[in-house]
């Protein structure tokens, strides 16, 4: 007989996971803005750079500043460099490809998360949960409606990205044992900055001239002044990405990771928002549709683990009670 883990809370875990996904949106809309004027060495320093202090505060309220070289450091470092790598990869590809189409490779990741939850975690991923991360799988294909073309070398980039933040986002269930989900932000931030770091100064001595394609021009390309606006978005996007990785680690903290990945596919909504408002693009047939299914496979999966939990608990003898957590 099974009965939840204490620490589960759904419906944190639900909201901490939408709330981080339009955050980083909103940070992946500002990336692709500056996307071609800058490296991308240099857009993640500043982004880091503003997001340290931001995530100290965050550590030192939440916990104490100590809290960042207790148990667990190492393996939450190295999940920060993975996951940094992964973003990079990530950027590297929307620099080259389609949006759309980096999107959709992209999107694999929740599928990987619930094939690794087993082997790393000893989750068992039950099968309504398998129905809803393909059901939302299928409702985002249709959304983004990839063409041709796709698999071009940059694609790599993005399965690359998608493996790397799928072993990422199912490691942070376990490092978050040790190391609060403020300070494991921190640690995410600190190898993203010194990945920026590493880049800027060997693209700093090596000179590579004019590069043809897109994602090698966005990684090897030389610093230059910003002006106010592209200042004032880089600031924007380490403040705003700070928030997001400490609600990623909360969401990943507060539920299983084959339960909190399918929220991940909330993207679609926050980026037909910002197309709207920030570019005039008005949601087509394919994208209303999809976005209808992807919400019904979210809603679907609540509902089934409710349902679940209820009759676990009146099994348990446990009548008229809600689930904990939910």
């Amino acid at each position: 007989m099974t009965s939840l883990a204490p620490q589960d809370n759904k419906l944190l875990a639900m909201l901490c996971a939408c709330g981080a996904v339009g955050i980083a949106s909103s940070g992946d809309t500002v990336v692709k803005y500056l996307s071609e004027t800058f490296p991308v060495h240099q857009i993640l320093f500043i982004r880091c750079l503003i997001g340290i202090p931001i995530l100290a505060f965050i550590v030192h309220k939440n916990a104490s500043l100590a809290s960042l070289m207790g148990p667990g450091t190492a393996l939450s470092l190295t999940r920060g460099l993975i996951m940094s790598s992964a973003y990079l990869a990530f950027i590297l590809s929307i620099a080259a490809m389609p949006m759309a189409d980096s999107v959709a490779i992209y999107f694999a990741m929740p599928l990987i998360v619930a094939l690794l939850a087993g082997p790393m975690l000893g989750e068992q991923v039950k099968l309504h949960r398998w129905i809803a991360i393909i059901g939302g799988f299928i409702g985002v294909m249709i959304m983004i409606n990839p063409g041709g073309g796709v698999l071009e070398p940059a694609a790599f980039l993005a399965l690359y990205s998608a493996a790397g933040y799928a072993f990422c986002q199912t490691l942070a269930r376990r490092v978050v044992r040790n190391v609060s989900p403020s300070a494991m932000g921190f640690h995410t931030n600190a190898m993203y900055l010194a990945v920026a770091i590493t880049l800027a100064i060997l693209f700093g001595v090596i000179d590579m001239g004019v590069v043809e394609n897109k994602s090698l021009a966005f990684l090897t390309r030389p610093w230059h002044w910003p002006s106010a606006l592209e200042l004032s978005a880089m600031l924007l996007l380490g403040s705003t990405v700070a928030v997001a990785m400490v609600l990623f680690g909360m969401a990943y903290k507060s539920a299983e990771s084959s339960f909190v990945a399918p929220f991940e596919y909330t993207a679609m909504f926050w980026a037909m928002a910002f197309g709207f408002l920030i570019f005039g693009d008005v949601p087509g047939p394919r994208t209303l549709w999809g976005g209808a299914i992807v919400l019904a496979a979210g809603l679907f999966m609540l509902w089934a683990d409710r349902r679940i939990d209820r009759i676990s608990l009146k099994s348990a003898g446990v009548v008229g009670t809600s689930p904990p957590g939910v």
